[in-house]
């Protein structure tokens, strides 16, 4: 028989046909079987039935289309973690992987990248307020409100769990309660955290080395506190504490305000205000010439008058603990 692919056009779809099959085996799926074989890595835990179900919203909602989860090896990347693996997906299940993989990447950034979102902005709290109304946080946000995925009682019951609406944006009447697809979107979004991986430092060096010290500070605050104590220091009422004319802040005794950089806060009246939003831990977020940066960003912005710290000062406090 001659393979006159001219003639014989069954012969020619058979080639081609097999040639496909055996290109894919090679190309695509033998490929995808030994990346699926690859062990976890150390720390990544599997999604909980809440964050399957807020992964899913994520992708219904279309959050993808705005936010990416893929950080590039670039300097413009780096306020967002460190360059992504494959491995930091693998908390995905097989079938996962070829229906979520290409949403949770995303393909454009209109807004932040996500990757380490729990890591960056862990409080639980100023996700349901942005996710609300994203202007009530971020007063430039282009972001779409998300009203729909919250409810509005008069009189929420005990186990309800009421999200704390700045006046401006709150409704007239009733208080906004997260529905549970709320709590399982947030709930995944806190999932979002970068794990280490040898010889990758998850905290980068400061991105404005060649700005002074008060730029370099004001650069580093928007990035990391403005969120919650907005660009003027000033806070949210009755959300998240102002840092303008605070006692803390002003202190001729900085430890207590390097300690809550370093560590966090929560529960504690601050000019007999409780607010419901806890303070995140930076200490493995930030250096201690950044932390100190910050501080004295803060310490001398908005009318305050407070002592200047160096990093070592940083580097005592941390080495006490908490």
């Amino acid at each position: 028989m001659k393979l006159n692919f001219s003639e014989n056009h069954k012969l020619l779809f058979s080639v081609v046909f097999f040639g496909f099959i055996a290109l894919s085996i090679l190309i695509a799926i033998i490929p995808a079987i030994e990346v699926n074989s690859n062990d976890p890595m150390c720390g990544v835990n599997t999604l909980t039935p809440a964050e399957f179900r807020g992964l899913n919203t994520y992708v219904s909602e279309g959050c993808l289309y705005c936010h990416t989860q893929q950080v590039r090896p670039l300097q413009l990347d780096k306020v967002f973690g460190r360059p992504s693996s494959p491995l930091d997906y693998s908390y995905l299940t097989p079938l996962d992987q070829i229906r979520m993989t290409p949403a949770v990447l995303g393909s454009e950034r209109t807004g932040p990248d996500l990757s380490n979102i729990g890591n960056r902005q862990p409080s639980e709290i100023w996700h349901h307020i942005h996710l609300y109304n994203p202007r009530s946080v971020v007063k430039s946000s282009i972001m779409q409100a998300y009203p729909w995925l919250y409810e509005i009682k008069e009189n929420p019951d005990s186990n309800d769990l009421v999200i704390p609406v700045p006046d401006e944006y709150a409704p007239k009447n009733g208080k906004v309660v997260a529905t549970q697809k709320a709590k399982d979107l947030v709930a995944y979004l806190l999932f979002l955290k970068q794990k280490p991986i040898e010889g990758i430092s998850q905290i980068e060096e400061s991105t404005s080395k060649n700005l002074s010290g008060s730029d370099a500070g004001a650069q580093l605050f928007n990035t990391n506190c403005a969120s919650c104590h907005q660009q003027n220091g000033e806070g949210i009422s009755k959300t998240f504490p102002p840092l303008k004319n605070s006692a803390t802040v002003n202190s001729d005794n900085p430890d207590k305000h390097i300690r809550t950089v370093l560590f966090g806060l929560k529960g504690e009246a601050i000019n007999g205000i409780v607010y419901p939003a806890e303070m995140p831990p930076q200490k493995d977020n930030l250096t201690n010439e950044q932390i100190a940066e910050i501080i004295n960003y803060e310490r001398s912005s908005w009318g305050n008058n407070g002592k200047k710290i160096t990093a070592d000062d940083v580097r005592k406090i941390r080495a006490e603990g908490k």
